[in-house]
């Protein structure tokens, strides 16, 4: 049975009640159905709207499931999207605040900053490459206000990718300097290393994820602009945060990113 009208704004009110109440949320699924991609994506949509009427900008977007194996999970085989919003970005080296997020985890990956529009009728791999201005090497800390992570393709993308924060590193580089395919990752905790990987792992090329976004907004009739940040997708697998914990990535080419998150006080 198609998802209705009241089933979208059901899963949109729930997610909002889980963000406003710091609670997380049973899964959306139930409303919307597990891989109902246009019900997921409209959820979404509701969601961008009541954060843009209350004040919130956009300033790109953050692309998931670019991982072959993490599709596999989730029963599909293409990646998603989220809206990244002005209240997320938070500085190299910074710290968040204890109880700024709910249940948050953390994955490096390769962000573009575009200096040129992407809504072009046909955009050509080509098109995609002259977009970007600029690469850095990025954490995204990702969050979910479902309960436990308990989550389907449709729950994700209802919950805007599962997103949460993110951090750039101080380093531009250009593409004609690094090839992010090339690229390797490592993550750690404090000294620990926790997570590594490879460009490759991002969509089989991070520029491929770029392009898959690029076509997939201007379909939709919300192209990339000039000035927008892309995280293009995880390079290792994500990792459960420990508050108090300092955590750090090195991706060749691209330089070092870190962010620290704030005890929990008692």
């Amino acid at each position: 049975m198609p998802t209705t009208t009241a089933g979208v704004d059901q899963a949109a009110e729930r997610l909002l009640d889980a963000a406003d109440t710091g609670t997380p949320c049973a899964p959306v699924r139930d409303l919307i159905g597990p891989d109902d991609v246009a019900a997921a994506y409209a959820v979404q949509r509701r969601l961008t709207a009541r954060r843009t009427a209350a004040g919130a900008r956009t300033v790109g977007r953050k692309i998931g499931l670019t991982n072959p194996t993490v599709q596999a999970q989730l029963g599909v085989a293409s990646p998603d999207f989220g809206v990244l919003f002005d209240d997320m970005p938070v500085e190299h080296d910074g710290t968040v605040a204890a109880g700024r997020l709910l249940q948050p985890r953390i994955e490096a990956e390769v962000a573009f900053v575009l200096g040129a529009d992407l809504d072009g009728p046909d955009l050509t791999d080509a098109d995609v490459r002259a977009a970007v201005d600029h690469q850095r090497a990025a954490l995204e800390i990702v969050d979910s206000r479902i309960a436990g992570w308990d989550i389907t393709f449709g729950d994700t993308v209802a919950d805007n990718g599962s997103s949460g924060l993110y951090v750039l590193g101080p380093e531009q580089v250009g593409l004609d300097r690094t090839n992010p395919v090339d690229v390797t990752m490592t993550l750690r905790r404090g000294e620990e290393t926790v997570s590594s990987g490879a460009g490759e792992a991002c969509l089989g090329h991070p520029l491929a994820a770029l392009a898959w976004l690029a076509r997939t907004a201007r379909d939709l009739g919300e192209p990339l602009r000039a000035g927008e940040v892309v995280l293009s997708g995880a390079l290792g697998p994500m990792v459960p945060v420990t508050p108090g914990d300092a955590y750090s990535a090195h991706i060749t080419g691209l330089g070092d990113v870190a962010v620290t998150f704030a005890k929990e006080t008692p």
